[in-house]
């Protein structure tokens, strides 16, 4: 009977440490692809960030190319403005010009319709006169 409690002793300590290997390599197992799991998510985010860095340096110099080349743009139409301003203070000093002539030219023409308009009257006193002058005295 000490036989056989010795035997079914070892046979259950045999089998608990079968069972305590059976779970230790389970654990190793869940374990192991537990850290590969999670080395791969880290992995995958690792590679987004570096892929999200690329492309922010990418879009940062664009950026700052556009940028250039909206300053040099803007540079070039304030020139433009610029000259145009001052193409228009210069076609509103020929129109003051033009008007100043236009308003002495009207001056001259007046001038002129008084002075004919006084020697026409002056011809038609002159011509009066004269008749008078001819006609003879009737009395």
């Amino acid at each position: 009977m000490a036989t056989r409690l010795i035997k079914e002793d070892r046979a259950a300590r045999n089998e608990r440490l079968k069972r305590a290997e059976e779970s230790r390599k389970h654990l190793h197992t869940t374990l192991h692809n537990l850290g590969s799991q999670i080395d791969t998510d880290l992995r995958d985010r690792i590679t987004t960030i570096h892929q999200n860095a690329q492309s922010l340096e990418t879009q940062t110099r664009t950026l700052k190319n556009r940028t250039a080349a909206l300053s040099k743009t803007t540079r070039q139409w304030s020139a433009m403005t610029e000259g145009a301003r001052s193409r228009l203070k210069e076609i509103g000093d020929i129109q003051n010009w033009a008007e100043m002539i236009e308003h002495e030219l009207l001056v001259m023409e007046e001038t002129m319709n008084i002075v004919c308009d006084e020697e026409a009257l002056l011809r038609e006193t002159n011509a009066e006169q004269g008749q008078q002058q001819q006609q003879p005295l009737v009395a």
